[in-house]
């Protein structure tokens, strides 16, 4: 009889689940350990999907039609500084959430292969076996490790202690309304599109995505936004990452650590210099959140001979591609079809990783250029001229969020 081949994923997010489907229909047994002791389902952050997103769901036996999935847009709206069209073009597209596409996800699992709590202390790699010890003293071993455990990721720290995220020199304040709090005029403006408001050297975008309760009916949805400002990192991060208790953080801030006069000047300065309808999601939101934009590019996916990486644990790219969880899904397909063919696991890995980091290399170059014109106090004259291409309305509407212009 033979013995199915056993993974071990570390990180229960995105990419540890996609890789556990697909892994699981290839015939493998899995064991997911995930950091966190508790439920991760309900951050606060919206996706963008791709029809490669959706033809991955559906390898991992999964409904990934619209009406399941998310809210869809017919198109994209920028607007100006008074409230007008300033662009408009037809691009249908399917929003979600964070939370829902995790739900899905986990919650068509088999019982008993996702592990709460287990932080990750070492690997250690013997012939064509992999083990893995756990701060709670317990161990795993199996013939495949899958470091899915995110841009910090404990994985990658023990083998490129030196690939480490590089702060790019601008964040995003980001958060959710309720769709029914904002005016009449705001939603029907808004609730619909893809929405952008472009002030000098900052973009905010907004985008539709389901409910509180998971809901995708007019009504009952929440409005996404995104808003990308500038921020030294020896002076405004600085201010705005110190805390109400007077401790500054390095590169984030829980969002109920954000003192009260920060978030009131980002309100202050919504009303001056977003259209108004951004301004009212702004004013509405009750507890935006920060995050600080950072990439992260691996010279490798394959280590020893037993174990991959990828998702956000390879590569991170600034979101203005929005294929964070789209190129985690297709890391995990990639490594799963090449599993799938005759040979043996580093036969395979290296073929993944040949495939797969020049992927990830292109995706972080689009995504430089895309937000190069929010770095603007570190460009040349030739570099700045270049990067404001990407910041006309048109451009913004037709490159923010689509997998086109991404060359490998």
């Amino acid at each position: 009889m033979t013995i199915a081949k056993h993974a071990i994923i570390i990180g229960g997010s995105m990419s540890g689940l996609f890789a556990a489907h697909l892994l699981l229909r290839q015939g493998w047994t899995v064991a997911i350990y995930e950091r966190i002791s508790s439920e991760l389902a309900g951050r606060g952050a919206g996706i963008v999907t791709h029809q490669e997103l959706f033809d991955v769901l559906e390898a991992c036996g999964i409904d990934s039609s619209a009406a399941k999935l998310g809210v869809s847009v017919e198109g994209r709206r920028v607007f100006d500084l008074n409230g007008g069209i300033a662009g408009e073009l037809s691009l249908p597209q399917v929003l979600t959430s964070w939370g829902k596409l995790y739900s899905i996800l986990k919650e068509a699992l088999p019982d008993g292969c996702y592990h709460y709590g287990h932080n990750l202390l070492r690997i250690t790699e013997g012939g064509d076996r992999v083990t893995t010890e756990f701060s709670d003293g317990s161990t795993a071993t199996g013939d495949l490790l899958v470091g899915a455990d995110g841009i910090f990721s404990a994985v990658r720290l023990q083998f490129m202690p030196d690939a480490m995220p590089n702060y790019v020199g601008y964040i995003a304040w980001r958060g959710m309304v309720d769709e029914a709090d904002l005016s009449e005029e705001t939603r029907e403006a808004i609730c619909n599109h893809f929405a952008f408001s472009l002030p000098s050297g900052e973009q905010m975008l907004g985008y539709p995505v389901a409910g509180a309760d998971e809901s995708i009916e007019v009504g009952n949805r929440r409005f996404n936004f995104v808003w990308y400002r500038p921020a030294a990192q020896d002076g405004g991060l600085q201010n705005i990452l110190t805390d109400v208790d007077g401790t500054t953080h390095a590169l984030s801030i829980p969002p109920n650590k954000i003192r009260p006069e920060v978030i009131q000047d980002m309100r202050d300065a919504a009303r001056r210099t977003l259209s108004p309808q951004f301004a009212e999601v702004v004013e509405k939101t009750q507890q935006p959140f920060i995050q600080a934009i950072q990439d992260l590019e691996t010279p490798r996916m394959m280590i020893g001979n037993t174990i991959a990486l990828i998702g956000d644990a390879a590569f991170v790219a600034r979101p203005h591609v929005g294929m964070g969880v789209t190129k985690a899904a297709a890391d995990a397909f990639a490594l799963a079809q090449e599993l799938g063919k005759a040979g043996s696991v580093p036969e395979a890995l290296a073929r993944f990783e040949k495939a797969r980091l020049a992927y990830g290399a292109a995706v972080i170059r689009r995504a430089r250029h895309l937000g190069a014109y929010m770095q603007s106090q570190i460009l040349t004259e030739e570099e700045r001229a270049m990067a404001e291409r990407h910041r006309h309305p048109d451009a913004i509407m037709r490159e923010t969020a689509v997998s086109t212009g991404i060359a490998a």
